[in-house]
C-alpha cells in the first residue's frame, strides 16, 4: 500500500523531503481527487439531463421504434458485419496506395532545380484539384464516368472504381502532410549529408525522409481514420459494404435501426485508432520535450 508521509522521512538514497514539499504533494493529491469527483458528478448530471430530455419528448416512442429497435438491430448486425469486411479490405489496400502515392507527390513537389518544374507543377495541380473537389463528387465522376467511356480493358467493378476515387482524393491530402514534414527538416541536415558525400537523392532518402515521416505520423494516422470512415461512401456505387447492407435492410420496412447499427460499428472501429493516434502523439511530444526526437 502507498504510504503517505506525515513527517519528513529519509528515502533509500538518504534524501529528506522538506515539510513544504510534503504539503505541496498533499495539496496536489487533494486537488486531483476533487477534480475527479467534480468531473464524474458533472458527467452524471449531464447524462441524466440528456436522458430525461430525450425520453420525455413527445416523439420519443416513435423515434425509439424507428431508430432503436432491438429486433431490427439483431437482424441487421450479422449482415452489417459481413459488409464491414469490404470496408476493412478497402482501408488496407487504399491506405497503402494512398501512402505511396502521397509520398511520391510530396517528393515531386520538393524537387529542386528548373528541370523539375513541370513535375512540380503537375504535382501541385493534382493536390490542389483533388483537395478542392468534394469526395462524393469524385466518387460519382469515377464510378459512373469511367464506365460511360466504354474503354477496352478498363474495369467497371464498383469496388475498384470506388477505391480508386478514395485513393485519388486522400493521396492529395497525405501528399501535403508529407510535404510539410519534408519542409520541416532543417536545410542543414541536407547540407550535412551532402558534405559527407551523399548525392541529393541519397540525402533525401537516408536523411530527410526518415525525419520527415517520423514527424508526421500523428496527422497521417488521422487521415487513415478519416479514410476508414469514408470507405462507406463506396455504397453509392452499389458495392455491398456495411452501409449498403444496412440500406438494404432499412429499405424493406422503412426502419432505420440498421443505419444506427452500421454507425455504431464504424464508431467502435474508429475509437481504438483514434486513441492509438493520441497515444503516439503524446509519446512523440514527450520524446521531443526530452530531446530524444530530432
Amino acid at each position: 500500500m502507498l504510504k503517505t508521509r506525515t513527517a519528513p522521512e529519509a528515502d533509500s538514497d538518504g534524501y529528506v523531503p522538506s515539510a513544504r514539499r510534503i504539503e505541496r504533494e498533499r495539496f496536489r493529491r487533494a486537488r486531483s481527487r476533487r477534480a475527479t469527483a467534480v468531473a464524474a458528478l458533472s458527467t452524471l448530471v449531464t447524462g441524466a439531463v440528456l436522458f430525461l430530455v430525450i425520453t420525455r419528448s413527445p416523439g420519443w416512442p416513435r423515434t425509439r421504434e424507428t431508430f432503436f429497435s432491438l429486433e431490427y438491430a439483431r437482424m441487421a448486425l450479422p449482415k452489417v458485419l459481413d459488409g464491414l469486411l469490404l470496408n476493412l479490405r478497402l482501408l488496407v489496400v487504399c491506405g497503402a496506395a494512398v501512402l505511396v502515392l502521397g509520398l511520391l507527390l510530396a517528393v515531386a513537389r520538393t524537387l529542386r532545380g528548373p528541370v523539375f518544374f513541370p513535375l512540380r507543377a503537375l504535382a501541385a495541380a493534382y493536390t490542389d484539384f483533388f483537395r478542392g473537389l468534394p469526395l462524393i463528387i469524385c466518387l460519382l465522376m469515377v464510378v459512373f464516368g469511367v464506365p460511360a467511356l466504354r474503354l477496352q480493358g478498363v474495369t467497371t467493378d464498383p469496388v475498384l472504381l470506388g477505391g480508386t476515387a478514395l485513393v485519388l482524393t486522400y493521396s492529395a491530402y497525405v501528399a501535403e502532410v508529407f510535404r510539410a514534414g519534408i519542409e520541416s527538416v532543417h536545410p542543414s541536415q541536407r547540407a550535412a549529408a551532402r558534405s559527407l558525400g551523399l548525392s541529393g537523392g541519397q540525402a533525401l532518402r537516408f536523411v530527410v525522409l526518415p525525419q520527415a515521416v517520423r514527424r508526421v505520423v500523428p496527422p497521417l494516422l488521422n487521415d487513415l481514420v478519416s479514410l476508414q470512415k469514408d470507405t462507406g461512401l463506396v455504397s453509392i456505387a452499389g458495392a455491398v459494404d456495411a452501409v449498403y447492407a444496412a440500406q438494404i435492410i432499412a429499405g424493406k420496412d422503412f426502419n432505420f435501426t440498421p443505419y444506427v447499427v452500421a454507425g455504431l460499428v464504424f464508431v467502435a472501429l474508429t475509437i481504438p485508432m483514434t486513441r492509438c493516434t493520441d497515444w503516439i502523439t503524446a509519446r512523440m511530444d514527450r520524446r521531443r520535450a526530452q530531446g530524444g526526437l530530432v
